[in-house]
């Protein structure tokens, strides 16, 4: 029972998209790999409409398969609970993103940038599409910018 429960975690690590947390990694990432980067201003354990769009987009295997070969994953999580909160390292990082792309403190907001950090394309709260929808949104813009 133990090694089938490891190789279950295994299969679901892979088959998720992993999240970097450092937008410069992942501008170095994308330049390395041809891809775009798509950031994530969420707060995961009290934000209603992100904790949905996780759950409806970028936790279904549509979004995550086409994530896999297309994009570089941000995640700038803001909790509040203190039994969630960030290393400082990593919260000082965050704020420092949010100071130059979410000024307006938007939760959730999720951003399409180029492998330099131009914004492309900006959704503001939950964009209330199918994950099929909003991966089609992101392949349009993808291949728009080829």
């Amino acid at each position: 029972m133990r090694l089938f429960s490891i190789l279950l975690s295994s299969f679901l690590l892979l088959s998720s998209s992993i999240w970097e947390t450092d937008l410069e990694q992942a501008k170095k990432k994308a330049k390395d790999e041809g891809k775009l980067i798509l950031v994530n201003f969420s707060g995961s354990d009290w934000c209603g409409p992100c904790i949905m769009l996780r759950k409806t987009i970028f936790e279904n295997s549509v979004f995550t398969n086409f994530a896999d070969s297309n994009l570089v994953l941000v995640n700038a999580d803001f909790p509040r609970l203190s039994k969630n909160q960030l290393v400082k390292e990593q919260q000082k990082k965050n704020d420092k993103l949010a100071d130059k792309y979410n000024t307006k403190g938007i939760f959730p907001l999720t951003l399409l940038l180029d492998k330099s950090g131009k914004i492309l394309q900006k959704w503001e709260g939950n964009p209330g599409l199918s994950a099929e929808q909003f991966t089609e949104q992101l392949r349009l813009l993808a291949n728009a910018g080829k």
